[in-house]
């Protein structure tokens, strides 16, 4: 039987949910795109997702309702699934699957983009430099993002982090005045999201107008879980044909990567896969490192991929499988609390826990300001030590402390209610003057980290001395 031609009615042996089990009579590879066809004449996409010398699972990624063992009809293509992009996938809205799904024509494509992309060689990557501006001050002092990295979002359920999402694919710019010159893109995808939060991100983009230089990709919770596995590969692919062929840089901002990992273990029990911790596929680690990798930067090629994966960390658990191993992978991390939302404080980022490990490639002299990093140290310090204080004071009592605790009692609060809580976007020049402000209530003598010209131009200054 040659490539192409029609597996004869009969072969199939199986249909568990989204998942075809088949007799291989063809040579076929891993990964290698088929078309499914059953009585009702209708042709559902699928790929094949594993086999063995006898019999092949095949994943559709359209419903499986309507399909008869006896007829259905599989077509194999001899490749692997790909996604037609070209010069107007911007302003664009997509399924999970890279149809066009705002009512327009299709997209004219000028390049067949693999799905899984293809790895990049260690030795052609570049190192990650530059920073971007989010609008969040938490973000943008104290764990700055720099292009080509990977910073992850570990929020929790209920909490704001869809809103935050938005807001930074909203305001994100690139900062420097080389970099602000050349072409900037946002990558948006809702995994597993309700039908209203979907349409609330594309009505947002559309009002605001960064739809224009952004590529919307919306895989609904009603669509199949195998669907909910190809919707990130399909979002990133369209963010690497932007950074490395139309030469951008580009945020990808992903949420939510936990309806990903979940739809990644109930397709790993219907293969009838050995489960590791919690019942999640052992392979997991890799899964998701073939995602995060994708971001960087590349020798020789014009643009960036930088990555904002979002997660719920199950029972605001940050040590639980996806949030354990999406931490190994990636370059830091913004954790959201609970308790400053509970505050009414948005957005809610939780400071101590919260790093960027590539911070000090794109921040200081020659990427934003020079006193930068000094601020960032300072405002961290004091903002750890006021919570120190916060403990003390609920064990002894606040008429037990020194007036310098006393101190950092309201600087504690008022970095919280004035530097983390956020009205509206804000510059990181903004942002910086803000924290400046705070660090003017406390002594002198408390700013160990910063140098005496710090000092003498914003604090003491400040202070009319």
């Amino acid at each position: 039987m040659s490539m192409g031609s029609l597996i004869s009615t009969g072969t199939v042996t199986r249909i568990d949910g989204p998942l075809l089990f088949a007799r291989r009579e063809v040579e076929v590879g891993l990964n290698e795109a088929v078309t499914v066809t059953g009585a009702d004449g209708v042709h559902r996409l699928g790929r094949i997702a594993a086999l063995d010398e006898e019999f092949l699972t095949i994943e559709v990624l359209e419903t499986t309702s309507g399909l008869a063992l006896e007829e259905t009809r599989i077509r194999f293509t001899g490749k692997p699934l790909t996604f037609p992009l070209g010069p107007g996938i911007l302003g664009r809205v997509f399924d999970g699957v890279g149809r066009v799904m705002d009512g327009g024509p299709p997209v004219a494509a000028v390049q067949e983009w693999p799905i899984d992309g293809s790895a990049i060689n260690p030795v052609r990557r570049a190192k990650p430099q530059d920073f971007i501006e989010t609008g969040v001050s938490a973000i943008d002092v104290l764990d700055s993002l720099v292009r080509g990295q990977k910073l992850p979002i570990f929020s929790g359920g209920g909490l704001p982090h869809n809103r935050m999402a938005v807001e930074i694919a909203l305001h994100a710019r690139l900062l420097s005045k080389e970099a602000a010159a050349e072409p900037f893109a946002i990558v948006f995808a809702g995994i597993g999201v309700p039908y209203d939060t979907a349409e609330t991100f594309r009505r947002t983009l559309e009002r605001s107008g960064a739809l224009a230089h952004t590529a919307l990709f919306l895989n609904l919770a009603s669509d199949s879980s195998t669907q909910r596995l190809l919707a990130p590969r399909f979002a990133l692919s369209a963010a690497e044909y932007l950074a490395f062929v139309e030469g951008r840089h580009v945020l990808a901002i992903i949420t939510d990567m936990t309806n990903y990992c979940e739809s990644l273990r109930e397709v790993s029990a219907s293969h009838g896969e050995i489960p590791s911790r919690k019942g999640y596929p052992g392979y997991m680690y890799s899964d998701l490192a073939t995602l995060y990798e994708r971001a960087g930067t590349i020798h020789g090629r014009p643009g960036t991929l930088t990555q904002l994966p979002i997660l719920t960390m199950p029972a605001d658990d940050i040590t639980h499988p996806i949030p354990d191993l999406t931490g190994y992978i990636t370059e830091g991390q913004i954790v959201l609390d609970r308790e400053l939302d509970r505050k009414g404080i948005f957005p809610p980022t939780k400071v101590l826990p919260s790093l960027s490990r590539l911070m000090k490639d794109g921040i200081g002299k020659g990427f934003t300001h020079e006193d930068h990093p000094a601020l960032a140290n300072q405002l961290y310090a004091s903002y750890a030590q006021a919570i120190q204080v916060r403990l003390l004071a609920s064990v002894v009592g606040s008429d037990a402390l020194t007036n310098t605790d006393r101190t950092y009692l309201t600087f504690g609060e008022r970095f919280e209610r004035e530097f983390l809580q956020q009205e509206r976007p804000r510059t990181l020049d903004e942002s910086m003057e803000v924290g400046w402000q705070l660090l003017r209530l406390l002594p002198v003598l408390e700013l160990a980290r910063l140098s005496d010209s710090q000092l003498e131009r914003h604090i003491q200054v400040g202070k009319g001395s």
